[in-house]
């Protein structure tokens, strides 16, 4: 009876251990930079949730937000040298090493959701190819909601009174800018940009009203320019070499589960939009659409950028460009 009894524990007890090996074989680390309230990084969570439910927990995603396991910058590096299995990037962030991740932060290229989509289709083909070259492949990407200008207490009527401003610049597109309008470019990361308003370190800024939010810009700027300049794109991608030791099963379900958080991700970026806006202006700023000859003088900015970027970019940038104009 003992004996019998032994056997049924020690049965029952290689089963559970079985068991509790294929509901947890693989563990991977998401770097984000963004914090753990932004929508972006609430769309890594539940993409990860989702890949754990569709591989009955064969794989379990980590999600480390607000630059807190890399810097914005080393993320990148980090999943193709296999430091971290997957990660999320700023596309524009790469344009320096990439040319073509740069297509969606040309100004006045695409100023929509449905263009940012159209684009994101026309881009794909060439982002895959480089990122394949380099070990890796992408997941899924998502738009910030338009772009806007913030100030300080100082009123833009054309681009001209940009003119000598300490302005933030994140990417080499918003750096061009600067040069274009005469704005003195300061770097500043997105994890440091609130203390860089506070000290007056920059008093102008092209970003989202996602990120003004975050960062509660009202604290440090007076008003936000609805230019709907463009729609940026955060990239998720992964290390091929993890991702082919996952097996088939869970290899579809990392895919599936993608494939729905780049949906309900434009999705989320929309309603992301309006109320990012009445945030603004519950918090006291001023949200203004811009005045015709401010837009006008944006639309030649972009008109200049978008030649140098097909320059820049090559053949594979005008393929871009083309396809997304049919």
């Amino acid at each position: 009876m003992l004996r019998r009894t032994l056997f049924i524990t020690a049965a029952a007890l290689a089963v559970a251990v079985a068991t509790g090996a294929a509901q947890a074989q693989t563990k991977w680390d998401l770097p984000g930079a963004y914090p753990a309230g932004n929508f972006h990084t609430k769309n890594l969570v539940q993409f990860a949730e989702d890949v754990k439910k569709l591989s009955g927990g064969k794989l379990d995603i980590t999600v480390h937000p607000g630059a807190s396991l890399f810097k914005a910058p080393e993320i990148k590096r980090a999943v193709q040298t296999g430091q971290a299995q997957i990660g999320e990037v700023l596309m524009v962030n790469v344009e320096n090493e990439i040319p073509i991740f740069g297509a969606d932060g040309v100004p006045f290229l695409a100023t929509s959701f449905a263009d940012s989509a159209k684009l994101w289709k026309a881009q794909k083909p060439f982002i895959d190819k480089k990122l394949a070259e380099q070990g890796m492949t992408a997941l899924y990407a998502v738009p910030w909601p338009p772009q806007g200008i913030y100030t300080k207490q100082k009123e833009l009527n054309t681009i001209d009174d940009l003119k000598g401003l300490k302005y933030r610049a994140y990417s080499p597109a918003t750096s061009r800018i600067a040069e274009l309008v005469g704005a003195q470019p300061v770097t500043v990361q997105q994890a440091e940009l609130a203390q860089a308003m506070a000290t007056g370190v920059i008093v102008t800024m092209i970003t989202s009203g996602s990120t003004g939010r975050d960062i509660k810009a009202w604290e440090s700027m007076t008003h936000f320019y609805d230019t709907q300049a463009w729609l940026p794109k955060n990239l998720v991608f992964v290390n091929n070499d993890a991702f082919k030791k996952l097996d088939a099963a869970t290899q579809k379900a990392v895919m599936d589960a993608a494939a729905a958080a780049e949906t309900r991700g434009f999705a989320a970026a929309q309603v992301e939009t309006e109320e990012s806006k009445a945030a603004l202006v519950k918090g006291g700023m001023k949200v203004v659409p811009p005045s015709t000859a401010l837009k006008a003088g944006f639309e030649k900015v972009g008109a200049t950028m978008t030649e140098e970027w097909i320059k820049k970019a090559g053949a594979d940038g005008k393929a871009i460009v083309d396809a997304f104009k049919k």
